[in-house]
């Protein structure tokens, strides 16, 4: 049958954006509860909220969701939050589990399968909503839950302080806060939850400190555990002002392992948690972890005692993520050196690892599939989808395929980037004719993104829209120094790169140069309106919670990023002029194409006052900038409700439509005004 001819942009398709929006987000913070695995698992149809899914190991049952609406398995911690529950099977058989609830950031305790099945009990007390306590990382002891504590001090965002606590179990502590234990001071800004030693008698956190960043300085802090349960003889053992130790693991056997980029590359490492000698178990210039934007994330997952030991580390087999840009997860044998990657079309890992017996557990997706939990073997090798599988909701023939590239950019710096062409099974546009593509820069800026299914990305490309996502300079991935390009380079670097990428395509007759967009969220909502402002290369931008300010941004985010500008774009003493030059704000008369602004009423990280300064920027114009401010209620940093999703996209694609002359009556138009 022949393919029908359609001007790119025109074509049909059965991925809406409902579709896309219904399908959103991925499976997170994987752990086993005796005989089965449980995780975390969005439901943007239930005003985007998180509930908790189990399955048993051993059969082939189907998956149970717990915590039926309006329960939010979801913390607030630093606002990104962190691993928010812990789970142990009772004495008594059946999961014992804790967990953090959204709504009013309290510890619940929940049995599941207790008889009558009782609703969850509080385990902290309640305090004012979008302050007071906050919960993360836990871990079960005894007849405690010992976890991050965030507490607020005053009104304001960085009036904050954080310690290791422990939460007693009988829920004491629901009715005063004087039941909760601190068991460290806050002499430390911020900190990961304890990991504790097989015998209990150790336990192992991160720690690190204004003006750093996870990924640029922390420090491994290990304390004995005394007979009474406090920590004591609490010392750093690994790290610094410029070492990023990104996670910390016991084995069975009680030998301490860590991740930590002291060579360059993030790797693993056996530590003596007296001395602090380490030795790397895997010497690769390749990432075995990543940024540590939320306690509580897993590169690597110690199996049980019974696997061999390596000479000299005291370790046994270890499953690890690792690879560059994407992760892969392999099986490392410390003794050899070898690592076995599992077999199976998975190209990507999310930081999220479970071990029970001899196997895995992961949250993977492929360019053909979504994430999914996935189980290896490491008896047999065989890997499989255990959980969050989805049918296909379309023929995949209309899934675009992703091609992996590097780019050069000024001064023959590498770019890595992921070009997603437009495809369609059965429409193609004229020979002569050239496609639009939008520019995606991820948020971050430390993060990256990898090739994977994206029914966002597909919305867009199945009608006729080429994409390409950069990993600019400044992503994680490809080691400390491509990171570091972007230390006080921010609004240059990323730009510059993007627009590299995008001439790129335009030169060898990929894209058309007249119809180029740029788009991102957060860090990439700089990004986008940064290249508006430096460059006429856009024909427009979808400018989605952005930072636009930057003095604005240190004075008004939340802690976790009130002094990240120090890094990304300079001193304070040099901050105003750095941001003149530099904020779309200050550059706003420079601003000329048109561009739709989104932006999440309830968001604490970009606030809606940048968006809103920036429109009073533009009103004060002498020529107008056509363009559209849609705010959403209820949404904060980041999209998670099906409804505000179906409207961003739906926007999204009207200004591409409006302003490459594409004809769709498929979406509501986008008003772009000039006042």
């Amino acid at each position: 049958m022949a393919a029908t001819t359609r001007p790119y942009g025109s074509w049909p398709s059965p991925i809406d954006a409902g579709l896309a929006a219904s399908l959103d987000g991925r499976p997170e913070y994987l752990g086993t509860v005796g005989p089965e695995v449980w995780w975390t698992e969005p439901r943007p149809r239930e005003a985007g909220r998180r509930t908790l899914v189990r399955r048993r190991l051993t059969a082939a049952g189907p998956e149970i969701t717990e915590l039926p609406a309006p329960w939010n398995v979801r913390s607030r911690l630093t606002e990104y939050g962190g691993l928010p529950w812990a789970g142990a099977e009772r004495p008594a058989g059946g999961p014992l589990l804790v967990f953090v609830h959204f709504a009013d950031q309290r510890l619940y305790a929940y049995e599941p399968d207790a008889p009558g099945g009782p609703a969850p009990r509080p385990l902290t007390p309640l305090s004012r909503t979008g302050g007071g306590l906050r919960w993360a990382d836990p871990v079960l002891r005894g007849d405690e839950v010992w976890c991050v504590l965030e507490e607020f001090t005053g009104p304001g965002p960085t009036d904050v302080r954080r310690v290791l606590a422990a939460v007693p179990l009988d829920g004491s502590a629901a009715r005063s806060r004087g039941a909760v234990r601190e068991l460290t001071d806050d002499r430390y800004r911020f900190t990961t939850g304890p990991r504790l030693s097989p015998d209990g008698r150790r336990a192992a956190w991160l720690v690190w400190d204004h003006p750093r960043m996870p990924w640029d300085g922390t420090e491994l802090r290990v304390a004995d555990v005394t007979e009474d349960g406090r920590l004591a003889d609490a010392g750093t053992v690994l790290g610094g002002p410029d070492e990023a130790v990104a996670q910390v693991e016991w084995t069975a056997e009680g030998t301490l392992l860590a991740v930590s980029d002291r060579g360059g590359w993030w790797n693993p490492y056996g530590v003596d948690p007296r001395t602090g000698w380490a030795m790397n178990l895997c010497p690769r210039e390749e990432e075995f972890g990543g940024p540590l934007w939320k306690p509580g994330l897993r590169w690597l997952a110690p199996l049980p005692g019974d696997t061999p030991h390596a000479a000299g580390s005291g370790a046994g087999l270890v499953a690890v993520l690792h690879g560059q840009g994407s992760s892969v997860l392999g099986i490392l044998d410390p003794e050899s050196g070898d690592l076995v990657d599992a077999a199976g079309p998975w190209t990507a890992w999310q930081p999220t690892l479970a071990v029970h017996g001899t196997r895995v557990y992961g949250v993977a997706a492929s360019p053909r599939s979504a994430y999914e939990v996935v189980e290896l073997d490491t008896a047999t090798g065989h890997a499989r989808a255990v959980g969050a599988r989805r049918p296909d909701p379309v023929d995949p023939a209309y899934y675009p395929e992703p091609q992996s590239r590097t780019f050069l950019g000024p001064d023959n710096r590498q770019i890595h980037a992921h070009v997603y062409p437009p495809h369609h099974p059965a429409v193609r546009a004229a020979a002569d004719e050239l496609p639009p593509y939008v520019v995606w820069a991820h948020g971050g800026p430390t993060d990256h993104v990898p090739p994977v299914l994206d029914l966002h990305i597909a919305y867009f490309t199945s009608r006729g829209i080429g994409v390409v996502e950069v990993n600019y300079g400044g992503s994680t991935g490809y080691g400390r120094a491509y990171r570091e390009r972007l230390r006080e380079q921010w609004g240059v670097v990323d730009v510059e790169d993007c627009a590299a990428v995008a001439r790129a395509l335009a030169a060898e007759g990929t894209a058309d140069p007249a119809r180029l967009a740029i788009r991102g969220g957060s860090a990439g909502g700089w990004t986008a309106a940064a290249s508006l402002a430096a460059t006429d290369l856009y024909a427009c931008a979808a400018i989605i919670y952005p930072v636009l300010d930057l003095l604005g941004f240190a004075e008004e985010t939340h802690d976790l990023e009130s002094r990240y500008i120090e890094s990304l774009a300079g001193p304070p003493q040099t901050l105003a002029v750095i941001g003149r030059e530099r904020s779309p704000l200050a550059r706003a008369d420079a601003i000329t194409a048109p561009f739709v602004l989104l932006q999440g009423l309830e968001d604490p990280v970009c606030p809606p006052a940048q968006a809103e300064r920036l429109l009073a920027a533009l009103r004060e114009r002498s020529v107008p900038v056509p363009h559209a401010y849609v705010t959403f209620e209820g949404e904060g940093h980041g999209f998670r409700r099906a409804d505000t999703m179906i409207r961003a996209l739906e926007a999204e694609l009207s200004l591409y439509a409006q302003v490459f002359g594409i004809e769709r009556t498929d979406v509501p138009r986008l008003e772009l005004s000039t006042r």
